[in-house]
């Protein structure tokens, strides 16, 4: 082989090998962390996209809600075995892992799941989606890390942690933009495999990663950059095996705040998850108003973990940034909680709501990525990507089984997702029916199921309807079918003439009044005026008359109403009398077990607060500022020394 062909080795080998063995200029280092902040967030966009179309897929899939919840859980798990796998990625490199990693989920995104037959299928390749995750969102803040010495640290994971969010933004803005036009969840998958099939490319051609030699070592500041290499040169990076790296981080100041941000997250991961879901069955937004509402969450997250980053580079301090962005982050979930049950709570409320706890939980998680890691290089530089797997591993494993206490602790939500639709379609398609119904007891509606044709049973059924004894209802609806013009002429002869008397009674001219008073009664129609005054020589015994006068007209609505009812198709009818009762017993429980979810997501960011000093870093700046210059006065005379050294 020649020595030019060393010098360029061929595309393919170029592809794949991707280690550098020198510490790259701030120009291609800006650009290498761009394209991880670009993988980051269409990783984030691939795994979340499912949440702004949740509704639609589980109608599409006939699933009930625990059946979804069940195919985010297992997506956890599956990631969280997945970051423990990717802790090997201190042996196996990032960049590699990253590429092959874009490539598989944009084609999951893109054929996968859009064309998957059942939700057994579609539950299968959300798995092997979150799988693949799992393992590439370690590699991705691992990268970062690399490629940003720990007094930039804040501000480069301020950039990473965009990926989530910025993803989370993609999804609500692109669905909220799009849905109305193409309704079709499908829709949103192809724009995101395509998105991931650019960002595949982008990184399959210009993504780079440290030789281990390099990024085994602790970097402070970029003044470290030539120590650094000069060290490099008798650095073994086979010095230590898997277990050694697992050993020295998996302490209690490692394994204990990965806890703590993770309970923190049950907020955002909530948010990720099920927003749309949320105000869907609780307030009764479309998907695109619910996108909607979360991009004042995505874009305030967003701008908080920028912000806070330089902020906290400049001032070289971690922790001060963690409690206060915990408090803001807290007291807003706490005030969100309270409005949960206050469905008069407007859009715009909740809107400065969620920028106030974006706000805080930005600036909060920021600070906590930069801390975390630069605490995993306190015990051992050359096992980030195990620290950081030992993080995802945790924060997957909470996520899993938080999702089986929503489970739990909101079965509200189950009846109103699974049947609340159609059966809120149903009850505005038969208002006026469901409320007959309503008024049936549940002895007289199985009976009439079985039997509607009996008489006896529609009697009281009516009954029920009108809330009148059975005596009076059979009274009047035998006198109305016995005595048909009766009624009719009757009530206009008690106008004239002021009390009841038959034809038989009065005198002729009194005969030709009611005569007069009865054919007009009956529309000039000459029989039917016979006929009832016929009736009038014999009528019904009083009580039964004054009955049907009295509540006449109460009966014959009731019997209307009955007969209405009848017409409804009896599957729509039976899906009501199976549902109805149960969404509405949900619908009034639901604002308070959500609210109670909500607490418990308050507690975590509480739970957050004190470990925060398990970390390391400084809570004062001058003291921080002193460590920086101590070290950079130790890198010069490590310096000397090696030159001394080599000089000899």
């Amino acid at each position: 082989m020649t020595d030019s062909a060393l010098r360029h080795p061929p595309l393919f080998t170029r592809l794949w090998r991707r280690k550098l063995d020198h510490y790259p200029a701030t120009g291609p280092r800006a650009w290498y962390l761009t394209i991880v902040v670009i993988a980051t967030i269409t990783l984030y966009y691939e795994l979340y996209v499912q949440g702004a179309v949740a509704t639609q897929i589980i109608d599409e899939f006939d699933m009930t809600l625990r059946y979804f919840v069940v195919v985010a859980i297992v997506g956890n798990a599956a990631g969280a075995l997945a970051s423990v796998i990717a802790g090997l990625a201190d042996r196996w490199g990032r960049a590699n892992l990253v590429v092959v990693g874009l490539l598989i989920t944009a084609l999951i995104i893109l054929i996968g799941l859009p064309n998957a037959t059942d939700r057994n299928s579609y539950t299968l390749l959300f798995t092997a989606l979150s799988f693949v995750e799992g393992m590439v969102l370690v590699a991705t803040p691992a990268l970062i890390r690399d490629f940003s010495p720990q007094l930039g640290r804040a501000s480069a994971m301020g950039f990473w942690t965009l990926g989530p969010v910025l993803g989370s933004l993609v999804v609500s803005t692109v669905s909220s933009r799009t849905l109305p036009t193409h309704p079709d969840w499908r829709f949103q998958f192809v724009v995101c495999g395509l998105v991931g099939l650019g960002a595949f490319g982008l990184a399959l051609i210009g993504l780079r990663e440290l030789s281990p030699r390099l990024r085994d070592q602790l970097m402070v500041s970029l003044r470290d950059r030539t120590l650094i290499e000069a060290r490099a040169a008798g650095i073994d990076p086979e010095r230590e095996t898997d277990r050694d790296r697992w050993r020295r981080v998996f302490r209690a100041d490692v394994v204990w705040p990965a806890f703590a941000i993770s309970v923190f997250l049950l907020f955002y991961y909530f948010a990720v998850g099920f927003f749309v879901v949320y105000y869907a069955i609780q307030f009764g937004y479309s998907e695109a108003r619910a996108n909607a509402l979360a991009n004042w969450y995505w874009v305030a997250n967003a701008l908080a973990l920028v912000v806070a980053g330089i902020t906290s580079d400049a001032f070289q301090v971690r922790k001060p940034f963690m409690i206060f962005g915990g408090l803001v982050s807290a007291s807003g979930v706490a005030m969100f909680a309270i409005l949960t049950t206050r469905p008069e709570t407007s859009y715009y409320t909740f809107a400065w709501l969620l920028v106030m706890i974006a706000s805080g939980g930005g600036i909060a998680y920021c600070a906590w990525m930069a801390a975390f890691t630069e605490t995993v290089e306190k015990h051992d530089p050359a096992a980030t990507a195990t620290g950081l797997a030992i993080w995802g591993s945790v924060l997957r494993g909470v996520v899993t089984v938080s999702l089986i206490g929503l489970v739990i602790a909101v079965p509200s939500a189950n009846a109103l997702v699974d049947h609340g639709p159609e059966v809120r379609e149903l009850a505005a398609k038969y208002e006026a029916e469901v409320a007959t119904a309503a008024k049936l007891s549940a002895p007289t509606a199985d009976t009439l199921a079985s039997d509607p044709d009996n008489p006896v049973v529609q009697a009281v059924a009516v009954a029920e309807i009108a809330d009148l004894p059975v005596t009076t209802v059979a009274a009047v609806l035998i006198t109305q079918q016995k005595y048909p013009d009766l009624l009719k002429a009757y009530t206009s002869l008690r106008k004239p003439l002021g009390t009841y008397f038959t034809y038989n009674v009065g005198t002729p001219e009194v005969q030709a009044i009611i005569w007069g008073q009865v054919l007009t009664a009956m529309d000039e129609d000459v029989a039917r005026a016979q006929r009832a005054l016929s009736q009038l020589r014999n009528p019904p015994p009083d009580a039964d008359l004054d009955a049907t006068v009295k509540y006449g007209q109460r009966v014959n609505a009731a019997a209307s109403q009955l007969v209405a009812l009848s017409r409804v198709p009896a599957d729509d009818l039976a899906y009501l009398q199976a549902h109805g009762a149960d969404v509405a017993r949900a619908r009034e429980a639901a604002p308070h077990e959500w609210q109670r979810w909500w607490w418990v997501a308050f507690a975590g960011q509480i739970v957050f607060l004190p470990f925060v000093f398990l970390l390391t870093g400084r809570w004062n700046p001058a003291r921080a500022m002193r460590d920086a210059q101590l070290h950079e006065q130790a890198v010069a005379r490590e310096l000397a020394a090696l030159h001394e050294q080599r000089g000899s």
